[in-house]
């Protein structure tokens, strides 16, 4: 068994790392590395490395699996790997940064091979297509080989059910459209099954988030050529699929993301939970004034709390989980403080406005909450969510 880059003698981590040339002859020799991303897989993992020993060289073929797991998983693949023929490293994660698509380029990063084979654990990429994804590659002369579900005989046969289908068509639907020019050559976007020729590989331009890689890496590295080969999409052997609402969420995120940037995409959906934002603010604002009869200045105050309050909810727990620092309690505070210092410009202009200029109380309120909006932004983007060097 292998260790972990972790584990290897720090003079050996040292070689690996500064591509000393007796480093590079031994990852030379190598023709691929698998990289399998697992999360609580423990029970696929002795079928699957069964299957990829019965179609695999041992001699120019190694392993990596990169684990973010909650079970003993780490510990089945180690105990597996005494006995395995073909060299094993298991590199466990404490924290997932970035989900299975960053377990993918972490691999990446620790292969050795020629060729990196990327391949789900759960058996529903057939480990017996690994020797037709490289032959692809060496024959055509491409740097990434895509297994593909929808063309050349390819089948979506292991999703199971008609929601599964929908979804995983409409994900690739909308992926070929957002992203058409980049993904002319690939049928199948979504496809987690695939090879990159490691010399075209640029592993420190990958930033995912979730578990489609793929679309990562077409999108950020660009690679030459690309060839598909077909494959039928199995029945998960066992275990539970990693397909949830949270990785949907996270996928639109990552979509975003590579299309218009993170600061943008943090801006839109800061915009979207401020649009949110406006309704609670509304309707306090009407309630307090034409139901309880409140002036409207301190019944835009008690509203503005509210929307503040809700704002702060769904920015603290959807938009930037990854990037809360201290305590609930004092970035609650300090939201507040944020979101309410802006009432010292915003009462006196809706005074201004209401009282001068004779808007409407709501319509004057809905124009002061609009001309905050970038201010707040800013404010909560590079101050209070900022990102830390060793976060």
């Amino acid at each position: 068994m292998t260790l972990t880059a972790d584990e290897r003698p720090e003079s050996d981590r040292r070689t690996m790392l500064t591509g000393a040339i007796g480093e590079l002859q031994v990852a030379t020799a190598l023709r691929q590395t698998i990289v399998i991303p697992t999360f609580n897989e423990r029970d696929n993992i002795e079928t699957l490395l069964r299957r990829l020993v019965s179609a695999l060289p041992e001699s120019d073929t190694e392993i990596v699996f990169v684990d973010d797991s909650t079970d003993d998983t780490p510990d089945v693949i180690r105990r597996a790997a005494l006995t395995c023929p073909i060299p094993i490293t298991v590199h466990h994660r404490e924290r997932g940064t970035g989900g299975l698509g960053g377990a993918v380029v972490e691999g990446m990063r620790l292969a050795r091979g020629a060729w990196i084979v990327v391949l789900d654990a759960d058996l529903q990429h057939p480990p017996e297509i690994v020797p037709d994804l490289i032959a692809a590659g060496l024959r055509d002369g491409a740097d990434l080989v895509v297994g593909t579900r929808y063309t050349g005989g390819g089948s979506t046969g292991g999703l199971t059910g008609g929601y599964r289908r929908l979804v995983s068509g409409g994900a690739t639907l909308a992926t070929k459209v957002i992203f058409r020019n980049s993904l002319l050559q690939v049928s199948d976007p979504m496809s987690g099954l695939f090879a990159v020729r490691a010399s075209s590989l640029e592993a420190e331009q990958l930033r995912p988030l979730g578990y489609k890689v793929l679309l990562e890496l077409v999108v950020r590295n660009r690679p030459g050529r690309i060839v598909e080969v077909p494959y039928t999409f199995q029945q998960r052997h066992a275990g539970e699929s990693k397909s949830t609402l949270a990785e949907g969420v996270r996928f639109l995120k990552h979509l975003a993301i590579l299309r218009v940037g993170a600061e943008r995409t943090r801006m839109l959906a800061f915009a979207l939970i401020g649009v949110s934002g406006l309704v609670p603010n509304q309707l306090t604002l009407w309630f307090l004034t034409h139901v309880a009869g409140v002036h409207y200045l301190p019944a835009a105050v008690v509203a503005n709390l509210i929307a503040v309050g809700w704002n702060f909810a769904l920015t603290d727990t959807l938009l930037y989980r990854a990037r809360r620092h201290g305590s609930l309690a004092g970035r609650m505070t300090r939201f507040f403080v944020m979101g309410n210092a802006d009432l010292l410009l915003r009462i006196p202009l809706l005074a201004l406005l209401v009282d001068g200029a004779h808007v409407g109380v709501l319509a004057a309120n809905l124009i002061t909450l609009l001309i905050s909006f970038t201010a707040r932004f800013l404010l909560l983007d590079r101050v209070l969510y900022r990102t830390r060097p060793n976060a």
